[in-house]
């Protein structure tokens, strides 16, 4: 079965996991997840990830998650851009998330950034999401 929206299944699976107090949480891999998954880490949401080889050219991401004092590092994520409706974004106009207390994840034509960065670089782009 094909994934219809693989950055909202993966925000999903992250969110599930951190209610269920996992461990850690596994998911099909691609560059734009690891992309993602390299801003969470960066910004201190999620412990760590990695790639694991389950066949002949077929990986998935395994995702370390972080907790803070017996709760989950990452308060609220959520999709902002979905298939039937994406949302761009100039770097002028780029969303802050609670005042700039959280992010919002970026796709630019220079990789993916958080809003911040955006702003700094004068890029806009598609936003992917936003964390809190």
């Amino acid at each position: 079965m094909a994934l219809t929206h693989p950055i909202g299944d993966m925000l999903t699976r992250i969110r599930n996991g951190q209610k269920a107090g996992k461990e850690n949480v596994r998911m099909p891999a691609s560059k734009l997840r690891e992309s993602v998954l390299s801003v969470l880490k960066d910004e201190g949401y999620i412990a760590d990830f990695r790639r694991e080889e389950i066949g002949k050219n077929r990986f998935d991401i395994i995702v370390d998650l972080k907790y803070v004092g017996g709760a989950g590092a990452i308060q609220e994520i959520s999709v902002v851009s979905k298939p039937g409706r994406r949302m761009y974004s100039g770097a002028v106009k780029m969303p802050r998330v609670l005042n700039g207390l959280g992010i919002s994840i970026v796709s630019t034509p220079m990789g993916v950034m958080t809003d911040h960065k955006a702003r700094t670089a004068n890029v806009g782009g598609e936003v992917l999401c936003k964390v809190v």
